[in-house]
């Protein structure tokens, strides 16, 4: 099958944008992720799909905990710096740690801290699913706007809420 292709079509559905974050030994890790969902409601458990080559995942994948921090519709320059290759993508950008330890960024629309449950190999990428251990949303919840979504290539919004 044709990767392009394959990408283009799936390109047809929206996701959300998270970026999910770490205390790694050598400092706090992140990277941006759309492949974030909800698995089971008892117990808790989430999951996100990083690249096996993935310099972030390989840094962060020995750690056992990790954060999801649910972007809103005005943090698409932090998705780009954790999609990026910079060597300090937490420069100048407020964080604060939960229960794991794992950076939370400040006005993010909810953050999930989560310890490793299971990591499973499917292609050429993992399958994490972590155990929620803490969680929460913006406050005020209602005053945080909408989430980013990434749709065909680009950025957008979600509208109609």
């Amino acid at each position: 099958m044709d990767g392009r292709e394959f990408r283009r079509v799936l390109g047809h559905y929206p996701t959300g944008v998270t970026v999910v974050t770490a205390a790694c030994a050598t400092g706090p890790e992140g990277m941006t992720i759309g492949s974030f969902t909800s698995v089971s409601l008892d117990p808790p458990l989430v999951s996100f799909c990083p690249s096996h080559d993935s310099d972030s995942w390989i840094r962060m994948r020995d750690v056992g905990s990790f954060c999801v921090n649910v972007l809103g519709e005005d943090q698409a320059g932090v998705s780009t710096t954790f999609a990026s290759k910079s060597d300090d993508r937490f420069e100048g950008l407020a964080t604060r740690v939960e229960a794991t330890g794992a950076p939370v960024i400040e006005g993010c629309l909810a953050w999930i801290d989560c310890h490793v449950e299971a990591v499973h190999a499917a292609g050429d990428h993992d399958i994490v699913v972590g155990r929620v251990v803490a969680l929460g949303t913006a406050e005020p919840a209602g005053g945080a706007g909408g989430p980013l979504v990434f749709l065909q290539g680009g950025y957008g919004r979600v509208s109609g809420l």
